[in-house]
């Protein structure tokens, strides 16, 4: 009975010693393990929570229990944030917090949103942490998730949104990230982590030229406006009088590129303007690639880039058959994946287009032939990802995580590895 007496007052004492810090308190966290790990790295956590307070964001930035509170709520709420906690079974360090930014939705796509907020935030709050914990046995990754604000009209009325980006990266990609100075070794331990942009799976770039990264342009009357400008402005008004703005003007952005323009008529003159080397890869790689004879390569607009479509037929034995996931990932393994390399060989250095589209109608055997099934799947690889794929740092599971993936029209998520024990290779 004293013995656990005096685990519940030191308990009391770490909490106050460490709540100024912004650590969450160990007794108030209910997992057994989690609850050890935190009294027992609770000076880390402090040094950590220091530094992220010390550092100097373009506009305020507040480490938090809750996402989504105004500025004002914000200041009156409880700051204590860092604590260890799980995510997909994992043990991470994990951060929220909210940043007072808000980004023009007219002027700001949502993946130009996600890459500011993860640059000028998440970036820094990684640099605190991941030197603390990297050489620890017991964090496997960390998890930072923070919100901030979109403006925008409803009913063409001025609104002020918030939306949360969360970033999850393992151990050693989060180590990469932040040890290397290479931006292609840093885009490929982002690849090896998830994000999330309200919920929905979104890809992060290093560079602000990610193929589906991109600015909604200005309409051709509005008044022409520096990038900071139209990249992100203070909170809304709503809380202009009780938050002053940040005596120090935001760090100006590099201006996006300039949209693809995705007219048919610049598909076809894309497509003109190939011909000759189209017709080489159909001739060189017809063999295995086993393309549609009726649907010759050309060119489509895919989330704000053009993209190469390639389509193809791919067959499968009948042990492939199962679920469509299990058949698009088993398509992939066993005839897409062969194709990636030496079909972006053919595009060195491309600029013209974004990326390569394996479109491919996937037929599995049945014991008879009016059995026989198929799914229509569609494989969008950027060039950023080709490229990280045929110098060997990215996996095809980091390819196919990076790009995208629909199984008749719908966008899936696969999992190579769990489709692979599925078949009982």
């Amino acid at each position: 009975m004293l013995k656990s007496s005096a685990v519940g007052c030191a308990l009391v004492l770490l909490s106050a010693a460490i709540s100024c810090a912004q650590v969450v308190s160990p007794n108030e966290i209910k997992d057994p393990e989690l609850r050890a790990l935190q009294l027992q790295y609770s000076y880390d956590l402090t040094e950590v929570g220091k530094e992220i307070l010390s550092l100097k964001f373009d506009y305020p930035f507040y480490l938090s229990r809750k996402l989504d509170l105004d500025q004002v709520q914000q200041q009156r709420a409880d700051q204590r944030s860092l604590r260890f906690d799980r995510y997909g079974g994992q043990v991470v360090v994990a951060v929220t917090g909210n940043y007072y930014a808000a980004y023009s939705g007219d002027k700001v796509s949502s993946d130009q949103r996600a890459h500011n907020s993860f640059l000028n935030v998440v970036m820094p709050i990684l640099q605190a942490a991941v030197p603390r914990f990297q050489n620890n046995h017991d964090v496997e990754g960390y998890a930072v998730e923070i919100s901030h604000h979109v403006i925008g009209k409803a009913m063409g009325v001025t609104m002020e949104q918030p939306e949360n980006l969360m970033v999850f990266l393992p151990q050693k990609a989060a180590v990469k990230l932040v040890g290397s100075k290479d931006e292609t070794v840093q885009q490929t331990a982002l690849l090896a982590g998830q994000s999330f942009l309200n919920g929905q799976p979104v890809t992060l770039w290093m560079s602000g030229d990610g193929p589906q990264f991109g600015a909604i342009p200005p309409a051709s009357d509005s008044k022409p406006r520096s990038s900071a400008d139209q990249t992100v402005q203070g909170q809304g008004q709503g809380q202009a009088a009780a938050t002053p703005a940040p005596a120090a003007a935001p760090k100006p952005t590099e201006p996006p590129p300039p949209p693809r323009d995705t007219s048919p008529e610049a598909l076809t003159s894309l497509g003109t303007s190939k011909q000759e080397l189209l017709a080489k890869l159909v001739k060189e790689l017809g063999p295995q690639a086993h393309f549609v004879s009726y649907a010759a390569p050309s060119f489509v607009a895919f989330r704000q880039g053009i993209y190469l479509e390639l389509s193809l037929n791919t067959d499968l034995p009948e042990s492939a058959a199962g679920s469509r996931y299990k058949v698009a990932a088993t398509a992939f393994d066993d005839h897409i994946a062969h194709l990636v390399r030496p079909a972006a060989d053919y595009f060195k250095d491309e600029s013209a287009f974004d990326g390569i589209s394996f479109s491919t109608t996937v037929k599995v055997a049945g014991k008879s032939r009016t059995s026989t099934t198929s799914e229509a799947v569609e494989f969008f690889f950027p060039f950023s990802l080709l490229r990280c794929y045929e110098e060997y740092d990215c996996t095809g599971q980091q390819l196919i995580d990076g790009g995208t993936v629909l199984i008749n029209g719908e966008r899936v998520a696969l999992d190579l590895q769990t489709a692979e024990t599925a078949a009982g290779h």
